[in-house]
């Protein structure tokens, strides 16, 4: 997984609350077995409308997306985060996300940055005055900025620390190789053994 420390880019203001995860990648599009190749289906129902966010030209190149409350609701799908990351976003802003979407986000490598609603009415606003404005989201530092604005969040030490070292779950079980190694040469042979080569 990419080591996640500061990102800057220009970002989307997507108005619209409530985003559940079909809306985001609908299971039409989730035939794939590999985690690429779902930018296609992002938002694929709104994308047919010409006023929607992503297809302005203002917001053509954004890396972070900033939405309303609820962003990630519904089903579990890992598609979800994977679409989003393949059409080019590093890091959600929304006031609250689903619980299993952000556990998804978090593992995957997309930060979900949750700020109070007021503050995404004041960046909404600020993007749809200047779309060319930077932000700036430093994860060492826990702030969002943008000019002379900051806004700090949190984020819990264990997801953090992750995301900075760039460890998604099989990176964690391999720091411990060795260990699994010497516990599997002391079984008995006749007991199921995990394989580390297949």
């Amino acid at each position: 997984m990419e080591k996640f420390t500061v990102h800057t880019g220009q970002a989307a203001p997507l108005r619209r609350s409530n985003v559940d995860t079909d809306q985001i990648i609908p299971a039409v599009f989730l035939k794939r077995v590999t985690r690429t190749g779902f930018a296609d289906g992002l938002f694929a129902a709104w994308r047919n409308d010409p006023e929607f966010v992503l297809n302005q030209n203002a917001y053509a190149n954004s890396s972070i997306l900033v939405a309303g409350t609820e962003f990630g609701t519904g089903s579990s799908r890992e598609h979800a985060v994977w679409a989003l990351q393949d059409y080019g976003f590093r890091v959600v802003i929304a006031p609250r996300f689903g619980d299993i979407f952000r556990g998804n986000a978090l593992k995957g490598g997309l930060l979900p940055v949750e700020l109070p609603a007021s503050d995404v009415e004041s960046l909404w606003d600020t993007l749809e005055s200047d779309p060319s404005i930077p932000v700036t989201v430093d994860l060492a530092e826990r702030e969002v900025r943008v000019a002379e604005r900051v806004w700090q969040f949190d984020l819990d030490e264990h997801s953090r620390w992750r995301l900075l070292e760039g460890l998604d779950d099989i990176d964690l079980t391999l720091r411990d190789e060795s260990q699994i190694t010497a516990f599997e040469t002391q079984r008995p042979q006749w007991l199921p053994r995990t394989l580390l080569d297949a």
